[in-house]
């Protein structure tokens, strides 16, 4: 009987838990699912025969490397920088690692003996990174492989609202998934190429340099770009790609009204407030706002961001920062601070259905000189507030990963993403057969 270790009981794992033990029975297999919360992983097991829920703080270094060592595979669902503590263990005791999360500089620097273990580790295996890599590289490799070259590749994704839970909010948008990179998304520099010419955005112009990304079923998005589009080019094979830009989509007009937030410094986390007690809301914007006796918050806010219209003003006011209500939050960094106020706004429902939007954008060149567009686009709602599209979409591939391993139909080893073929072709198709499946389109150009 071989033993699944899964460390980590959160949102995603309920369907990472499920499909593996679908078969457990009739596969012989053994599923661990440790967790710092007993209750939690007891409840997601559902007295099921071939299970065990086991308490594990992830810094009990003995209790951890015991239940590795009685493991055959190791699923890493834990935030990413508690990856490498495990991955370490994997590679010490000889087993197999896998992990939604990006392959971090300490995994690549195990890359040598991983290899010469004989041991598969596996990152990326997810939604974006994942299903992004897998469901590119099919189309590049099958491009390529019938004489094509790739001009452009541009792609984008995000998890979002369902249509039918955007109605009560003029943002169209709550939280599906951590709050905390909701609100610092995009810190830093983003970086891409676009017809052979390098192009820089920093984070103050980020959410206004936006992409208009339109699925027929779904509606309009804005895609911003990620911060690092430029190594991708060695991922996918593309080195010496014109044009590729990887990049997040929110609703249509969300970005405008978010730049408020980023040009006034409430996305911010790199200082710390103190505030007085009574500190309310409107205080708080006002903080970041001109001193100016003659005006109130809303002309002050008009007058050093001119464009912020009355759609945008609407916005702001629903998430009530023009309020004199108290802060729910008097310590931490401007970025902290608002992320309480948003998580009162933008938490999900218990009837509230998320989705996950994606679609990639090819140019394609022939050699007798012809040429073609491709969009290949994804749209998967989620059920209810377990069986999401982000915990399907996630917890999915990295299920379909463990079982095709475990099965003998995955051979490769060492440090690798599912951009191989041997990979992400099985991966893909058990994913359609759940339901999860791009649509494409081609037009000659």
């Amino acid at each position: 009987m071989k033993t699944i270790l899964i460390i980590g009981a959160g949102k995603s794992s309920k369907v990472l838990l499920d499909y593996l033990l679908e078969e457990a029975y009739s596969k012989r297999r053994f599923i661990i699912l440790a967790d710092n919360d007993l209750a939690e992983a007891f409840n997601k097991l559902e007295g099921h025969p071939n299970g065990e829920a086991v308490r594990l703080d992830v810094q009990d270094v003995t209790l951890r490397r015991t239940l590795i060592s009685k493991s055959d595979v190791v699923i890493s669902m834990l935030p990413a920088f508690l990856h490498p503590l495990v991955a370490e263990d994997c590679l010490e005791l000889g087993k197999h690692f896998f992990s939604a999360s990006y392959e971090s500089s300490q995994m690549k620097e195990m890359s040598s003996a991983i290899k010469e273990k004989d041991l598969l580790f596996l990152n990326e295996c997810g939604l974006d990174p994942g299903i992004d890599h897998m469901s590119a590289m099919q189309i590049i490799d099958r491009e390529k492989e019938t004489g094509g070259k790739i001009e452009l590749f541009k792609s984008y994704c995000g998890g979002l609202l369902s249509p039918e839970s955007e109605r009560d909010n003029p943002w169209r948008y709550k939280f599906t998934w951590n709050p905390r990179n909701v609100v610092l998304a995009g810190h830093g520099v983003s970086r891409f190429i676009r017809n052979g010419r390098y192009k820089f955005i920093p984070y103050h112009m980020l959410f206004r340099r936006t992409d208009l990304i339109q699925f027929d079923d779904v509606g309009d998005f804005d895609g911003y770009a990620n911060r690092d589009s430029l190594s991708y080019r060695a991922v996918y094979g593309l080195e010496d790609i014109p044009t590729i830009i990887r990049g997040t989509l929110r609703r249509a007009g969300f970005c405008r009204s978010w730049d408020v937030l980023v040009q006034l410094g409430l996305t911010d986390d790199s200082f710390s407030m103190s505030l007085p007690r009574d500190f309310t809301k409107r205080m708080f914007v006002n903080a970041f706002l001109p001193y100016d006796m003659m005006f109130g918050v809303e002309e002050k806010l008009k007058r050093i961001l001119p464009w912020v219209d009355d759609e945008i003003m609407s916005k702001l006011e629903w998430l009530g920062l023009f309020d004199e209500e108290a802060l729910p939050l008097f310590e931490g960094s401007p970025a902290t601070i608002l992320q309480q106020i948003l998580e009162d706004k933008w938490r999900m429902k218990k009837e509230d259905k998320d989705m996950v939007v994606m679609q990639h954008q090819f140019l394609v060149k022939y050699y007798h000189g012809k040429e073609k567009s491709i969009h290949s686009s994804l749209v998967v709602k989620g059920e209810n507030n377990v069986y999401t599209a982000m915990a399907k979409t996630v917890g999915l591939p990295l299920a379909a990963a463990v079982d095709l391993f475990l099965d003998g139909k995955i051979k490769f080893r060492g440090l690798c993403l599912p951009t191989l073929k041997e990979i992400y072709l099985p991966v893909l198709d058990v994913l359609e057969s759940k339901g999860i499946r791009f649509v494409e389109k081609e037009k000659l150009l």
